[in-house]
């Protein structure tokens, strides 16, 4: 088709457009290069097949916004198929007479009707796209509160300037190649196989041969020209994320729940920096994160801190890393440090103290960017490094050093039980589950009811089980999450020693009426040597009630109607979604969702050590909002699973003034089978 001079000129431009494209991607490279640690590449064809399953579902973009969803799903498709459109028309162009997989034959038409529809697709997906971005009303979803930290070029437009340029691009590029099919249906006869061509093909009709024959020329030109003048610019827009999203999937570390922190290397003397304070302190997951964002603002919607006005925004976090990588890419490429420290830069310091660590960025990212730990890694920099850090925060490492308890209380661990007969480990060598109590339950009055209940479960049930007593001490959850990180080794290292001489010999499992205890303990301490196999309460007692050991049948009179509130570290973070469920239905409760539920609960305010903390000032109290949605259901119960969320609703209620009583489900169970088991004043 293409002419000797338009094969030449074609050639001498792909030869350029390829030796900056490579320059500028080497660039990407070498920056991502830079970061701590290394990208994970083990197990590599399970990851690949992984990585191709969520890119050609669309699966995590799918979570949420189902129409702009849907429409991406179809862009997403269409230009994943472009890849062999593109392929075909070149060897269109440059061989004579040739026609990709020939002229006849199903495999043509099936190549034919995809190409129009999938064309289609990205042409209506893209127009939608241009128009939410800057027309329609929804378009608030792409913008951010005023009291968020923006980098300059962000705050100048540089985020609309890029979707244009990308959108642009695409639409001339598919537009083009569109056109150019109706021209070639113009030129012959309506085809079947292309039916929004032929129907394009209308606006040609009655041009001579020689004019359709130019047309499609041109058309050529401005679809595949534009790739060479667009490729150069790929590295420095957000269109990157067509080739980091799977990328990123590919390599990043394999953790063990959605939240798992790496654990830093305290003793390697080499080491000058612990936690990120630069760009180039972040790992080289965190940096891949900045090239696959693809600026939706997704995460943002569902982060705690952002919806109740505090200065987060896990999206302009990710955006301003991405810019201040823009730049200055080369020089960072050439190994030059970052000039500015992230807090400041990238991150306001109260939005750095405001994240709940709920997860909730992680879990809808669509590109599978980790925001959260980015922002935690910032805060051990905080604490380690620079002695910054909120002042509240001093009291609970002080206990957790001092008393083993970040209440800092010097009370006995065991007070919670001082009435009641529940065995400690050396009372019963041979038990078969140990009940792992947590601080909350140890320190906290309102806490201790939920201890004191699911003994009285066990008993009922005849569970083999005991307690450390005064041997168990704090995960060290919070520390972790505030940043203190060798704090939290001291502490884990502490644990493991003690339930590793506690735990060996038969089978034997560790129940908690915490999430963060279940967590740090089975998701966390195995890199400390620490393996146990860990349930949460509300587990154990689905499996007594379907083994018959508790009264599964029988119903309370006057059962209130109930909703659950799922605790960010059982639901999201280690998937324990129906157990509570499961329970409450067998309890006879009417259960009514909240809106925001399961995996897509919202956050009671408590973790990433904001318990331990004023909360940052924004135009709400996190666990009022979520406190507000329990009650606009008109439940007559908020059950829980967690003492921190517990404890939160508590002073929401007071807070507000009235609404639904907070429960956990162990009490619920408890009042099944008796009087309760003790008064808060007692």
């Amino acid at each position: 088709m293409l002419t000797t001079v338009e094969k030449m000129v074609f050639l001498l431009l792909a030869l350029f457009a390829i030796g900056a494209t490579y320059a500028n991607l080497s660039e990407m490279a070498r920056i991502v290069a830079r970061g701590q640690g290394r990208l994970h590449l083990e197990r590599l064809p399970q990851r690949m097949i992984a990585a191709l399953g969520i890119y050609l579902t669309q699966r995590t973009t799918l979570k949420t916004r189902r129409l702009t969803s849907l429409l991406h799903l179809g862009v997403v498709w269409g230009f994943t198929f472009y890849f062999l459109i593109n392929f075909g028309d070149l060897l269109n162009g440059f061989i004579p007479n040739y026609t990709f997989l020939g002229e006849t034959g199903a495999l043509y038409d099936l190549y034919r009707l995809l190409g129009d529809l999938l064309t289609l697709a990205v042409l209506v997906g893209v127009v939608y796209f241009i128009l939410r971005r800057f027309v329609l009303p929804n378009r608030r979803e792409l913008t951010f509160h005023d009291n968020i930290l923006l980098h300059p070029n962000v705050k100048a437009g540089g985020i609309r300037a890029d979707s244009l340029v990308v959108a642009v691009f695409i639409l001339l590029h598919v537009g083009a190649r569109f056109l150019g099919e109706a021209v070639h249906v113009a030129a012959h006869d309506f085809d079947p196989f292309m039916p929004f061509a032929s129907m394009a093909a209308g606006v040609f009709t009655g041009m001579s041969a020689d004019g359709l024959q130019l047309l499609r020329h041109v058309f050529w030109w401005v679809a595949h020209g534009g790739i060479l003048l667009f490729a150069p610019y790929f590295a420095y827009s957000k269109h990157a994320h067509l080739f980091m999203a799977p990328l990123n999937y590919l390599t990043r570390p394999a953790r063990t729940s959605l939240g798992e922190m790496e654990k830093l290397d305290l003793e390697d003397e080499s080491r000058e920096q612990f936690g990120a304070n630069k760009l180039e302190d972040l790992t080289q997951t965190n940096l891949m994160d900045a090239f696959a964002c693809i600026m939706c603002n997704r995460c943002q919607e569902v982060c705690p801190a952002y919806v109740t006005g505090k200065e987060l925004s896990p999206s302009a976090y990710e955006i301003n890393k991405r810019f201040l990588i823009k730049e200055r890419m080369t020089d960072l490429a050439d190994g030059a440090p970052s000039p500015f420290p992230l807090i400041g830069s990238a991150i306001s310091e109260s939005a750095v103290w405001a994240c709940t660590s709920c997860g909730a960025c992680i879990d809808i990212c669509p590109v599978g960017n980790e925001p959260m730990l980015d922002i935690l890694d910032i805060r051990r920099d905080a604490v380690l490094m620079q002695a910054q850090f909120p002042a509240e925060l001093e009291t609970a490492f002080k206990g957790m050093e001092r008393q083993g308890n970040p209440w800092g209380s010097s009370e006995s661990r065991f007070r919670w039980a001082k009435d009641i007969a529940v065995p400690t480990v050396e009372d019963n060598p041979d038990f078969d589950v140990l009940y792992w109590v947590g601080c909350a339950a140890s320190y906290d009055p309102r806490a201790m009811l939920t201890a004191r209940a699911l003994v009285k479960v066990l008993e009922s049930a005849g569970v083999n089980y005991a307690v450390l007593g005064e041997q168990e001490t704090c995960t060290g959850d919070a520390a972790r999450r505030a940043g203190n990180e060798a704090l939290y080794q001291g502490m884990a290292d502490g644990n493991v020693e003690t339930l590793n001489a506690v735990m060996e010999g038969k089978e034997r499992r560790i129940v908690v009426t915490c999430p963060h205890c279940l967590h740090n303990l089975g998701k966390e301490y195995h890199q400390f040597g620490g393996s146990y196999a860990v349930v949460h309460h509300t587990e154990l007692i689905a499996e007594l009630i379907a083994a018959g050991k508790l009264p599964g049948s029988a119903r309370l009179d006057n059962l209130p109607n109930v909703t659950f509130h799922d605790p960010c570290y059982l639901g999201r973070h280690n998937d324990i979604i129906d157990a509570p469920r499961d329970v409450l239905t067998e309890l006879g409760a009417s259960l009514v969702e909240m809106p925001r539920n399961k995996k897509n609960s919202f956050c009671c305010g408590a973790g990433g050590a904001q318990f331990w903390k004023e909360e940052e000032h924004g135009t709400q109290a996190v666990s009022v909002n979520r406190y507000a949605e329990a009650a606009a259901t008109g439940a007559e119960v908020v059950a829980v699973g967690c003492p921190f969320c517990m404890q939160m609703f508590e002073t929401a209620k007071t807070t507000t003034g009235s609404g639904p009583e907070v429960k956990d489900i162990v009490e619920l169970i408890a009042e099944r089978i008796g009087e309760p088991v003790m008064t808060e004043e007692g």
